[in-house]
């Protein structure tokens, strides 16, 4: 996932300065997943499971990422399409409904662990976590389908 988000960020990171504020914060919500996860580069950091203080903050990380992409950017970009006469409609049919999939994931772990106040009961923590992941990598993907198709069709630009 952190080699998908640089090569976007590579690709089209200074083509509009929205998409790159984007690509910014899905890097640091990817950094802060794979510190939870303790995956590497992070395996070493965590034993059990992660603080509590962490997990608060990367649900509210999570939550504000998913509702910016969902209620600010994506519709920022296809509006700004739109405006200079190109039509993305069919492929934001298309990819909305699945990126809604991959928010309902994002809010059901938040929801489940957002206010935790200790990790006693957090049988299905590391489980949850990676569906988290899968759904994250999911919503990457399609995000990326949108960023390419705006890009092949010289709908991005700074």
């Amino acid at each position: 996932m952190l080699s998908r988000n640089e090569q976007a960020k590579k690709r089209w990171g200074g083509a509009h300065k929205t998409i790159d504020l984007w690509l910014s914060e899905r890097q640091d919500l990817l950094v802060n997943y794979f510190k939870l996860a303790a995956l590497p580069p992070y395996e070493s950091i965590r034993q059990g499971l992660p603080d509590v203080v962490d997990i608060r903050n990367f649900c509210g990380q999570l939550v504000d990422y998913v509702s910016s992409g969902h209620f600010e950017i994506y519709d920022q970009i296809v509006r700004e399409a739109s405006s200079q006469g190109n039509s993305v409609d069919d492929l934001a049919d298309e990819l909305f409904p699945l990126i809604s999939d991959t928010t309902d994931i994002a809010l059901d772990f938040n929801d489940k662990y957002g206010d935790i106040s200790s990790t006693d009961h957090c049988d299905t923590f590391d489980r949850d976590l990676s569906a988290l992941g899968e759904a994250l990598e999911l919503r990457m993907e399609f995000e990326d389908k949108l960023l390419n198709h705006l890009d092949e069709h010289n709908l991005i630009s700074a």
